[in-house]
């Protein structure tokens, strides 16, 4: 019989709506209970794509005999981390004060006042391996609740006084300046693997916003040897099987340190930070992998991860069928049936699949060799080689989706939605797919009309439920794509309605006191504390973000007030960013923006007209990132502050030059002279 979660629309509470674990999603209903019947809280943390997490619901949740345990001693709550990121980020924090680390599942014990006192992470469900079986773990913490309950309320003062610690910086009052730059660069630069490509040896995570400051580093000419450290990480990666080879898109991380064998999940932030890091390695080198492997990923979240109303789903698993990457991994034989024995043989030879496998018997698709390569060692031209590699492509695709599919996690979240949002809206515009820039303003219509009520942001949609009041991170991060997309677009209405969010993630999120963003808002309830992570993990914090947005409005509105709440958190993170740019990638780019002077560009001209169009391409074919665009039609309107048509002082007395569209560039307080052709406007934008 289903428990309560049978009501939930989240994937990850659905999976356990028939445990016979008596499941309460987080709430009031659950809290109340816990106090008047003193029983602690088992709080169980995970997400849908976790395959840990599968483990120890087939192991513990789905066992009567654990389950009795469970509902007997505990008020159980299962929470979806990806929907929950507040209550994921207090109690992460609480079981790394306990263990010395985290990760998901994350089981935790608290108090009928949410207050943590023993934590960890999986659990078996008998003793192994130096830890202890779940159901002896269960009914020692149920004991000492009821006979040691000074000893927990110790603990859980302990805990409390120092949640929170971690976030709580100092306000900084030292100039920010380009010297942070270069120690996060020397710093980089001596934890670099020359060998494989990334940093840190395995697990190797992509981190994109890592190698999207090596980008910048290297653009302002600082050191050439920024550039080949991004260029070798993005050919590692692409080659090996942490990139699906057949289907594109990029797996979580790779187990190893050579990208070869991935954990299979595929989660949308990582595919959209990934996909705009490749296409700004194009726009900068004009390399040809780096444009087919941001298509080649950008395509396949529409094909696979795109609501019909326009919205992006959260992820898929890293099973099928009860096994990990059976999904995606081959056997000779298997490619041989939808080769024939001529093909197979060489896309075999190409992409490493041999008898014995890499994988559990199975092969991980790798390149070890680039086209030109490998067709001169099997001599056969290049051209030859491409187009048996892509019909083999279309055709292994076709039969792989055949197959059983990983679960897919189709709930749509505001932030991430923001990041892939940002990655169509530039790929669209500075690779001329007009698929791409129709999907991101399906996705922003998307996020204003169905994630909205009454003007307030929310979190997550799924079949038509949208719920839970919106983050800073999807404040954030949905201001950011729709800057993004008016700047592809020059449609003033997407500026406008950035605008209008970024002024109200100031209402919600900003607090003077600390000189930042705190997660949650000022109408959110009320939790043990109020989290505020300011650091860059695998996607950019809600913090950093909100700087970047803000400190683009700053120059696009002139208003000083977003420049200085802009500014404010980076002065504290100053010592942190030059010693940890690992967990602060995002910021450097932000502070890389503050420190520089960015292009001010204004393009003025009917949206239709091939010209106007002419322009804008010019300017996004071009790796520009410390640059902002405005936009709008022609003639203009009288100007009207606030005003939909003309928000941007930027605009203000521009119009067409001769009767054509037209492009004004200004940098450090000068203007150039307008311009109507591309080649003049190249000239301007190389200075």
């Amino acid at each position: 019989m289903p428990n309560r979660l049978a009501n939930e629309t989240s994937p990850y509470l659905l999976q356990h709506a028939n445990n016979p674990v008596d499941w309460y999603a987080w709430g009031q209903e659950a809290l109340e209970r816990s106090k008047i019947e003193d029983k602690p809280i088992l709080l169980s943390i995970g997400y849908s794509a976790c395959h840990w997490c599968h483990v120890m619901e087939r192991e513990s949740f789905e066992n009567e005999a654990i389950a009795a345990l469970m509902n007997q001693n505990f008020i159980n709550i299962k929470v979806d981390r990806e929907e929950r990121p507040d209550l994921d980020a207090v109690y992460m924090e609480a079981v790394q004060m306990l263990t010395g680390s985290g990760g998901w599942p994350m089981t935790v014990f608290l108090t009928p006042e949410g207050k943590p006192f023993y934590g960890g992470t999986y659990f078996p469900p008998v003793d192994s391996m130096n830890m202890p079986g779940f159901p002896r773990l269960l009914q020692s913490i149920s004991e000492a609740y009821q006979t040691n309950r000074g000893e927990i309320e110790r603990v859980t003062g302990q805990l409390v006084e120092q949640l929170g610690r971690s976030s709580q910086l100092e306000k900084g009052i030292t100039p920010l300046s380009a010297e942070i730059l270069h120690q996060a660069y020397s710093t980089l630069a001596a934890n670099f693997d020359y060998q494989n490509g990334g940093f840190g040896s395995a697990p190797k995570f992509p981190q994109p916003m890592t190698p999207e400051f090596l980008l910048r580093y290297y653009h302002h000419g600082y050191n050439q040897r920024a550039l080949e450290m991004v260029e070798m990480t993005l050919e590692k990666m692409a080659h090996g099987g942490m990139y699906d080879q057949i289907g594109g898109g990029f797996h979580r991380y790779s187990t190893d340190a050579y990208w070869l064998v991935p954990h299979f999940e595929k989660m949308l932030y990582d595919n959209a930070l990934l996909s705009k890091l490749y296409l700004h390695a194009y726009q900068l080198t004009q390399g040809g992998m780096y444009r087919r492997i941001c298509e080649e990923t950008l395509d396949y979240v529409l094909r696979e991860m795109t609501d019909l109303q326009g919205g992006f789903y959260s992820a898929q698993d890293a099973d099928s069928e009860g096994e990990e990457g059976k999904f995606f991994v081959w056997t000779p034989q298997e490619i041989r049936d939808v080769l024939g024995e001529g093909d197979a043989r060489i896309f075999g030879d190409f992409f490493g699949v041999t008898e014995g496998g890499n994988f559990e018997g199975n092969s991980i698709l790798n390149r070890r060799l680039n086209e030109g390569q490998f067709a001169e060692q099997h001599g056969i031209s290049s051209e030859e080689l491409i187009n048996l590699l892509a019909r083999s492509k279309q055709k292994l695709l076709a039969v792989r989706d055949q197959r059983i599919h990983p679960l897919l996690d189709d709930k749509v979240l505001a932030g991430w939605n923001g990041l892939m949002l940002r990655s169509f809206a530039e790929a669209g515009a500075a690779l001329g797919r007009q698929d791409y820039l129709d999907a991101a303003s399906n996705n922003a219509s998307f996020l204003l009309d169905e994630m909205r009520l009454e003007g307030r942001l929310l979190r997550t949609w799924r079949e038509g439920q949208a719920k839970l009041l919106g983050y800073l991170e999807d404040y954030s991060g949905v201001a950011d794509g729709l800057l993004a997309l008016h700047e592809a677009t020059l449609e003033p209405h997407w500026l406008t309605e950035a605008i209008t969010l970024s002024d109200q993630m100031i209402d919600l999120f900003w607090d003077e006191g600390i000189g930042g963003f705190y997660d949650t808002g000022k109408d959110h309830e009320s939790l043990v504390i109020r989290p505020r992570d300011i650091f860059d993990n695998a996607q950019p914090s809600g913090s950093s973000v909100a700087s970047d947005v803000l400190m683009k409005l700053a120059v696009i509105t002139g208003n000083d007030d977003y420049a200085s709440k802009a500014a404010a958190p980076m002065r504290s993170l100053i010592q942190i960013m030059g010693r940890a740019p690992g967990g602060t990638g995002h910021w450097l780019a932000v502070l890389d923006f503050y420190v520089s002077m960015p292009k001010e560009i204004a393009i003025v001209g009917p949206k239709g007209d091939p010209a106007t169009k002419n322009l804008l391409n010019t300017v996004f074919q071009r790796y520009l990132p410390n640059k902002v665009v405005v936009g709008s039609g022609s003639p203009l309107p009288p100007f009207k502050k606030g005003s939909e048509e003309w928000i941007s002082p930027l605009l203000e007395g521009r119009d067409l030059m001769d009767g054509k569209p037209t492009a004004f560039v200004c940098q450090n307080y000068v203007c150039q002279l307008p311009v109507t052709e591309p080649e003049d406007l190249v000239k301007q934008l190389e200075v």
